[in-house]
This record gives C-alpha cells, structure tokens and sequence, in this order.
C-alpha cells in the first residue's frame, strides 16, 4: 500500500491536524490517498482506548459516564471516516479503492470489537434494565433503548463461539460489500458506445448529443459516446432511432456485474446471501428479512409482502392497458416487430407525444439545472425559513463541487450545503445524500455539512445542463436527504438526521418531490434556458396531465426489484429451495416468472448490479422502503392540501418538528401520527401513481 515515512505523523498527515478550515471542512487540497492509512491506525488507536476508559471505568454506570460517553467517543474516526468514504464513492481513483478494500473488513473488525465487548455491554444492559428508574429525559431514554439494540443485533448477548463466527460473517460481508460495488464501478467505467457515423445519432435531440459530447471529451475521446450513466443511457433509449444501437446499450446497461471474469458478481451475490441467513440465524431469526425488518416500520416480511403485491396487481393492469397503446402506435407508425425491453421507452415516448403533445426534449429546455437548484432552495425557504448563500471561495474535492452556507432567516446558522451534481467516471452510478459532519448539540452546537451527489449529464461548454423532469425530481429528493440532514435538532449524533428506519428515511426525500410538481414552483422557476421565458401555461397543464403517464412500467420495473430483494432474503434461496440451486440469476428469474413479470420490462436494478441491496446492509431487505415511504408521503402532502396552501406555516412547522428535526428521537409511527395526527392508508399511493380503481 503506498504511503509516504511521514503520513501518520500527526505534525503532517491533515487528517490528524486541527482543521482551521472555514466550517471546518476536510482540507481537500492537502489530503492525499496516502494520508488515509496512517490515520486510521491513529484513529483506530484513540477509538479504542476511549472504549477502554468506558469499559474499564470502576465507578457504577450512569447515563454520562457510559451511553454519554459512547456518543463523544470515535470523533477522530468519525472524521477521518466521513472524509475518506464520501471520496471513495463520488471521486475514486485506484489509490483509493485499494485503501477501501482493505479498510472495509478492518473497520468491521474494529466495530464489532466494540460490540463484542463484554464488560462495555454489561454497563450497557444494567442501565437498559434500570431505564425507567433513571430519570432520564425522552431523548436520553432514546438513545439508550437504541444503543443496548444496536449491541443486541450486532451480536453482544451471543456465546463466545457465536461472537467469534459473527465477527468474521461481519468482516467478509464487508469485503465482498466492497467488491461488488468496485465491480459494477469498474464494468460502467469500461462501456462506451461510439457514435461514430451520422446515423447514429439519429433521433438524438440537442441537449443528449451535447451531453455525449461531453462524456466522449470528458475519457479524452472525440466525438459523441453513450456510457452507462442513467443520465446518459434513459435518454438513449428514449430518443434514438437506432433500434440496433438502443438493443446494444440496453443490453450492456442490464449485464452490469454478469460479464464473466475479475468483474463478475455472481459468486459475490451467493456468497452475500449465505454469509446474511447465517447471520441472522444466529441471531435467532428465521431469516434475513426478519432479522432486517424487525427494526422498521414494517417489522415482518409478511407486512412488506402484503404492500408490495398490493401494488403488483393494479400496476400490471396498467402495463398491459400501456402495451396496447404502445402496440398500437407502433403498428400505425409502420413498426410491425415485437416490443423488446430496450423498445419500450422509446415507443412510450412516441405515444406520449401523440396523446399529451408532451415532447421531453421541449420539457427539458424549462428545467436548467440552475433553476431547479434555485426551485429547491426556494422551497426550503418558503416552509422552513432557510437562506441559502453560495461559497465560492471554499477549497472542495473536485472543481465541480459547489457549496452553500445555510442560515436561518434572523442569520442564525444551519450548516454547509454541498452539491456534486456531474457524472463523471471516478463516480458510482445513482444520486445519494451523505454527510462529512452530522449536527449534535451535546457539547455545544456543531453545526451538519451535508452533501448531494448526482449523476447529471453536463452540457458543452458554455451551455446550461437540461435536466429531464424525472431528474429535476430526482434534485428535489436528494435534496430533502439533504434537508432532513441540515434541519436535524438533536443533542446526540447517534440520533442526528437521517438516523432512523430505513422505510422512514425516504419520507423526506420523497415528500418533498410534491413541491417540484405544484403550480407556485413550476410558475416561477420553469424558465426556458435560452429565452428565460416562464413555461407556457398549456404546457404545465399538459406536463399534469401526463403526470401519471407510463406508471405501470415505473411501477413494475420499481416493484419487480423490490420483490426479489424480499424473496431473496426470506430463507428460500439460502435454504437450497429448488429455484435456488446456489444460483442467483436463476432464482431471480424464476421469481419474476412466479410473479408474471411483462416480457418487455426488466428490473430497475438486476441482481448482479443493484448496489442498494449488495454493497453493504443498508437497502438490504429494504428496497421496498421507498413504496413504504411513499404510502407516507403521499398523506403527508394531502395535509398541506387540506390547507389550501402548500406552504401552510402551520403543517411546515409540524413537518419541520417532527420529521424533518427530529431525526430518530422517537419511533417513527410516533413520529408520523406526531405530525398528522393518524398513521395513513394506501389509498393515496394508488391515487399518486394513477393505479387507482
């Protein structure tokens, strides 16, 4: 591994120094691959003798000298951390995916250390027993039920021969964690499509041959390439009229993770789900899925199931009322072949624009990335009184990367608001929000910086980036990550943001999509990029009509996903049942024939590349959370409805307080009836996505 003789001299490695850095930011310029290493050694090292203290301590455990005290503990690592993991997935190198392999199962080791410790639980489980004795405020008693479970589900109250085996299931699901999302990394980064020949942009509106002008000059190439963006590959197959070209970069696009060789995710996938049954089995549970879903909203696979299939039946309704159509445009057009997969989205767009007179190209000309930045924030503004001042004097990691100071309206400060909006190759596919500090307040108040990574395509030079309506939805939601991060009101880190549920975490996000879509947003900041001409009233009134337009396919392409992720891990394939047969992609397949999935769609995220469910635990058992979420958000913005104001002060200050501040102070249906006074039924979901009877 290299490293330089003095990277871990405290004197010289800027991960180790004190940060005079303006809101005390990484010192991104001074921080090199080779400085991660030795500060972790170092980091490691002051984590484990804080651990020692609290364990060790002779003095009866109290809230402060044990639960307390966890959460002061590991501030080091928590900054060395944040730093190295938010590079590693938005602006890697070699370097750094070498430090990331080997640091995965060593950071796993080190935490379960923690867990494992016996006398460190002991303190632990005393006050947990004693908890209601201890007087304790709601937000203590918080944080204590949930650090003695998180001990519990790591694996405390096992046997030493049981501890000993969850620690090594813990460190190689880290390591094969890191190898499947380096493998789909590496297979995205490998494609390229030439658009060579004239031809082959035919169909190609301007702002996607800008884009792949970008991305061809972007790997030091000339001319035009399609890469596996979604940024990039949505709108390919949405536009070209190259059905050959549309068929190769489908097919590349789904392959990701199954292309044989180093990069292959297959063996990755089975070994994954072995090692997650055996983990939880451990834990007495029967399966992974009710290991997972014991600590959510959802609690039992059966729950998920019931919700998922609920939907399944009135979205494949849809699809085959939307293949008709489809079928039928295409016969009258002269197209006389079968609907395959990589046809689907580019028949759909022919059938909008004859039904809706709705053109995506014309769409995107209204929503420059500039204006959907401005929407968002204005938004934030208008029901949360937030201010938002670009900082362009900041040293950040990568010349693309802004930066926002956030303050209240009387110039109180909320935090640091970072966006890395641009695709690029040394960045993992998709959109996420991640944090370089959480808030806390137990030692004073520190305040968040937040960060939203996207994968946006970007223009040619001098030119706005355009953004389809379904990536100016994809801002918002991020953003309200960003926002459930920023607004975060809490004494104890532990708690801080978006620590809770997993199928709560997306309520925020998704939530705040509504206002994207309302007449007051869309009136203001839907300005054409090169006239800055409000969008026609007839267009907004033709973008609603088609709001619930190819809902079925989303649906089902969405669901299908969601389902194999439940099937997978609810003992079936781990068992050995006959679709398994310690194959992934054929038990994958015989799920979907189980559930009658349309021929002319596929997942969202296949097996060998869905990096939710396989590059860690966090979506694991979980990709249902955003369908959960989204029963929760689609009440939430009827409450704003009912006011007649979507900026109501009222609901936003309720929203504000026990959503979007309150991180994971109180469980979450609490937390949920808290703000709408009732939990809410599905009923609204169904009339979201037009899938209503």
């Amino acid at each position: 591994m290299p490293q330089q003789d003095n990277a871990g001299n405290t004197g010289t490695n800027p991960l180790l120094t004190e940060w005079t850095t303006p809101f005390e930011l990484p010192p991104f310029p001074a921080i090199e691959a080779e400085h991660y290493l030795p500060a972790y050694v170092v980091a490691i090292e002051a984590h484990n003798a804080e651990i020692k203290t609290i364990a060790e301590n002779d003095a009866p455990p109290t809230f402060e000298n044990t639960i307390a005290a966890l959460e002061r503990a590991g501030r080091l690592m928590s900054r060395v951390g944040s730093t190295f993991w938010n590079l590693a997935g938005s602006n890697t190198n070699d370097q750094l995916q070498a430090i990331e392999r080997e640091m995965s199962p060593r950071l796993a080791a080190h935490y379960d250390a923690i867990t494992s410790n016996a006398r460190l639980f002991q303190r632990i489980a005393t006050l947990h027993d004693a908890r209601t004795a201890l007087g304790l405020d709601a937000e203590q008693a918080r944080v204590l039920d949930r650090t003695h479970l998180g001990f519990v589900r790591s694996g405390a109250a096992l046997d030493d021969t049981a501890k000993a085996r969850m620690s090594a299931i813990k460190q190689r699901l880290a390591s094969l964690g890191t190898t499947f999302s380096q493998n789909v990394l590496a297979d995205e980064k490998a494609y390229v499509l030439p658009l060579a020949a004239p031809d082959d942009l035919a169909g190609l509106p301007p702002f996607l041959v800008d884009a792949a002008r970008s991305a061809a000059r972007e790997r030091g190439l000339d001319g035009h390439i399609i890469t596996l963006s979604r940024s990039l590959i949505e709108p390919f197959l949405t536009f070209s009229d190259r059905r050959d070209l549309r068929e190769k970069a489908f097919k590349a696009w789904i392959s990701r993770g199954e292309g044989g060789g180093a990069t292959d995710n297959r063996a990755v996938v089975a070994e994954i789900l072995s090692l997650r049954h055996e983990r939880a089995q451990l834990l007495g549970y029967a399966s992974f899925a009710d290991y997972k879903l014991d600590d959510t909203m959802a609690k039992t696979p059966a729950r998920v199931a019931e919700l998922l299939e609920a939907v399944w039946a009135p979205a494949t309704r849809r699809v085959a009322e939307e293949r008709a159509a489809l079928t039928a445009h295409a016969r009258a057009i002269g197209l006389n072949h079968t609907i395959e997969p990589w046809d689907w989205r580019y028949l759909a767009e022919k059938v909008r624009r004859a039904t809706y007179a709705l053109d995506e190209s014309e769409l995107k000309a209204y929503f420059p990335l500039e204006q959907v930045i401005k929407a968002a924030f204005h938004t934030a503004s208008e029901l949360f009184g937030l201010v938002f001042e670009e900082r362009r004097d900041l040293a950040l990691y990568h010349p693309d990367v802004r930066a926002w100071e956030v303050k209240r309206a009387d110039g109180r400060p909320v935090g640091l608001f970072l966006g890395d909006y641009f695709a690029r190759p040394s960045k993992r596919s998709g959109a996420w929000m991640s944090a370089f500090r959480v808030q806390r307040r137990i030692d004073g108040d520190v305040h968040p910086i937040i960060v939203n990574v996207s994968n946006f395509a970007k223009a040619a030079e001098g030119k706005p980036s355009l953004l389809s309506f379904d990536d100016a939805r994809t801002l918002f939601h991020e953003f309200g990550h960003g926002l459930h991060g920023l607004l975060s009101d809490v004494t104890y880190p532990s708690l801080a943001g978006t620590a809770v549920a997993r199928d709560f975490v997306e309520l925020p996000s998704q939530l705040y999509e509504h206002w994207l879509e309302t007449p007051e947003i869309l009136a203001r900041f839907a300005r054409h990029a090169e006239t800055g001409a409000a969008m026609p009233a007839e267009l907004m009134a033709k973008l609603k009509a088609a709001r619930t337009f190819n809902q079925g396919f989303q649906t089902i392409e969405y669901l299908a996903s969601a389902l194999v992720d439940i099937a997978f891990h609810s003992g079936d394939y781990a068992a050995g049942s006959e679709n398994a047969g310690g194959d992934p992609l054929g038990f994958e397949a015989a799920t979907l024939a189980r559930l009658g999935m349309p021929r002319e769609i596929v997942m969202r995220h296949r097996t060998p590349h869905f990096t939710h469910v396989f590059s860690g635990d966090g979506y694991s058992a979980g990709y249902y959370s955003y369908l959960w979420s989204e029963v929760l958000d689609a009440d939430a913005f009827q409450a704003f409805e009912e006011t007649g104001n979507v900026f109501d002060p009222a609901t936003a200050e309720r929203l504000k307080r026990f959503v979007y501040a309150a991180g994971g102070s109180r469980p979450e249906d609490e937390a949920y009836i808290a703000f709408r006074g009732r939990l809410p039924s599905i009923d609204g979901l169904l009339r979201k996505r037009g899938l209503a009877a």
